[in-house]
């Protein structure tokens, strides 16, 4: 796969992919989804436009009515695609990548994902086939639709007192900025609130630490109570507390649930396979059934249909709801956080003392090591981790994560990078460095260290 990935489409643009081949995309896609009213929305990139009249040159060719939506975050994308009906839907963006890049989301009814193995490898092969379906005897329209003023209406009832919380939100330049003002007001100190695709002041990646240092130099210097961060389409949302330091994003998902098992005990939540016990052990004190699922939000939304759970969340700042038609929304959770950081300083407790019982193991966070023969180092590091894991859990949903009493650890390939990903949680900081020591150098003839 090049261009098309595990779950979307995604690449430099002019060089993984260019105009005539999302115009392709677009004369394809109706036959491979069996799909005639579209929905087509974009993020602020500077091809973004170009990207957006090819694809729906293509759909209309291919005899299709398509709804632009103009600029829009990807959650916009999948709440309309799902509460107007439309058969499938489009969301251009790279999402957190360099603006050079672009790609494509593809949702089909019910806001439903299309990932490789639901649709994106036919189209892959039907694209890269050189020929094109018969185009429509008559050409379908396309029109332009605005559904901002609809989506902040409907958020803003999740949005509870927040007065007395001081706070900073920066948007990347990314698609957040559309509408944060009306969602949030004027208390916050906005960042980066503009869209501007070429993301002048960092990466609109919030996971690189470099891309969160604007915004933890800002709350660190005004004293503030916490920091929120969107990536490039604001479909993640992460947090900085009030010293400035980075919120794991799993970590927030027991906080983001209590909002529902308030009202749901018992509840359904889920994870993915690299969330830290913490969170887990904090979700289940607070009453709700956890389940487990592979890493990615073509198979998250799936899980939260099949579970029937009331959300869930990922290392990488994805956050789903049911109520949000299973999707995941940046800005959905970004109010739910909020809302109990607001309700905790009231009672005198910081971001940091809220999270304190949740953060409790040493957590390496997910490490990346480049790696070409993928199976053979996960077998060396399992091997190396006999020493401790006997007798413990093993899940191979996703790769393998092993849990013992004293810790675990989860090493699974990336699906769309030569990439091995590891994370390793134990008691404490000493038997971390310990085993990961061990680990690490299970891994060593496998590293290319030559990148």
């Amino acid at each position: 796969m090049s261009f098309f990935k595990a779950y979307d489409m995604r690449g430099e643009f002019g060089r993984d992919f260019g105009l005539d081949t999302v115009y392709r995309i677009g004369r394809w896609l109706p036959l491979v989804l069996g799909a005639q009213r579209w929905l087509v929305g974009r993020d602020a990139r500077l091809s973004s436009p170009s990207v957006c009249d090819a694809l729906c040159r293509g759909l209309t060719e291919a005899g299709c009515a398509v709804d632009d939506m103009g600029l829009a975050t990807t959650p916009m994308v999948y709440f309309f695609t799902a509460r107007e009906g439309y058969d499938a839907s489009v969301q251009i963006t790279a999402s957190h990548n360099p603006s050079s890049h672009n790609g494509m989301k593809v949702s089909t009814a019910g806001a439903r994902p299309v990932g490789y193995a639901t649709g994106l490898a036919e189209l892959e092969a039907r694209v890269s086939s050189g020929v094109l379906p018969p185009a429509a005897s008559q050409p379908g329209a396309r029109r332009e639709v605005n559904y901002r003023d609809a989506f902040v209406k409907w958020l803003c009832a999740f949005r509870t007192d927040l007065s007395g919380l001081c706070y900073a939100v920066d948007c990347s330049d990314g698609v957040a900025g559309l509408f944060i003002r009306d969602l949030l007001g004027d208390a916050p100190i906005y960042l980066n609130d503009q869209p501007d695709g070429t993301f002048p002041h960092h990466s609109p990646n919030p996971l690189e630490a470099a891309s969160r240092e604007q915004l933890a130099r800002l709350v660190r210097d005004q004293g503030l109570d916490a920091g929120v961060i969107f990536d490039g389409d604001a479909d993640r949302v992460m947090f900085v507390d009030e010293n400035g330091t980075f919120v794991q994003p799993d970590y927030l998902i027991p906080i983001i649930a209590r909002a529902f098992l308030a009202h749901e005990p018992g509840a359904t939540v889920i994870h993915d396979v690299r969330t830290s016990r913490g969170a887990i052990e904090a979700l289940q004190a607070d009453g709700a059934r956890t389940v487990i699922g592979k890493v990615g939000h073509a198979f998250a939304k799936v899980l939260l249909r099949e579970t029937g759970a009331v959300c869930g969340g990922e290392l990488a700042g994805h956050y789903y709801f049911r109520d949000f038609f299973c999707c995941d929304s940046g800005e959905l959770a970004a109010l739910l956080v909020l809302g109990a950081l607001a309700d905790a300083k009231r009672q005198g407790m910081s971001f940091s003392a809220l999270m304190a019982p949740i953060c409790r193991y040493a957590n390496s966070g997910e490490l990346n090591y480049r790696v070409a023969a993928k199976d053979q180092a996960i077998t060396a590091v399992l091997v190396a981790a006999e020493a401790w894991s006997a007798g413990g859990t093993r899940c191979e949903i996703d790769g393998v994560r092993l849990d013992d009493a004293d810790g675990w650890l989860c090493v699974r390939p990336s699906n769309t990078e030569p990439y091995l990903r590891l994370i390793v949680e134990t008691r404490d900081a000493a038997l971390l460095r310990e085993r990961l020591a061990v680990l690490e150098a299970a891994l060593a003839p496998f590293v290319d260290m030559s990148v």
